[in-house]
């Protein structure tokens, strides 16, 4: 953890100031996991981490979900170090094509692990949980690189879902350099 705080903090995905999150909250940190992961060394050093969790695990998943756009390289990253292979959510359906919410191949009753970048609500990987269940996916655990702590675990503990995150957003902030 100490190490993947210090590569977040050096490739600038840290930033200090006013935001407006995805929520609608208001927060003076940012944290840039889009940024991190395009740099190959953030991204490996993310989907080892993510696998050696997921080397601990009783149950081990079918498949990984990635939700459009930001945990798409993460996901794929994992599916790669681990070679489980991959499914994408999109957040709303095409007009066109096939139409489809999940792209990739699932099986009714398949575990997936949802992969986020960024969890402070959980609201948009609750949404991406709703229509992965929607095509029979059996999901109960999603990995998150940061919970910001703003309420997502117990958004996703009420429908039945662990949140395992690889660093808390107050122990990024605890040492950080604002």
């Amino acid at each position: 953890m100490e190490d993947l705080k210090k590569l977040l903090e050096e490739c600038g995905a840290l930033q200090f100031g006013d935001f407006t999150l995805a929520s609608g909250a208001k927060s003076k940190y940012y944290i840039d996991i889009k940024k991190a992961s395009t740099k190959p060394e953030v991204l490996a050093a993310i989907a080892k981490s993510m696998a050696a969790r997921i080397a601990t695990m009783e149950n081990k998943p079918k498949r990984v979900a990635g939700v459009v756009l930001g945990s798409i390289p993460l996901a794929t990253a994992l599916s790669l170090e681990t070679g489980i292979p991959l499914l994408m959510v999109r957040k709303e359906r095409k007009d066109h094509g096939t139409g489809k919410l999940v792209e990739g191949d699932l099986c009714k009753g398949d575990d997936v692990l949802v992969v986020e970048d960024v969890i402070t609500t959980a609201g948009s990987s609750m949404k991406a949980i709703v229509a992965l269940r929607e095509e029979g996916a059996k999901v109960e655990r999603i990995f998150s690189v940061i919970d910001r702590e703003g309420g997502g675990r117990e958004n996703l503990a009420g429908i039945g879902v662990e949140l395992i995150s690889l660093v808390k957003g107050s122990e990024l902030l605890k040492d950080a350099k604002q």
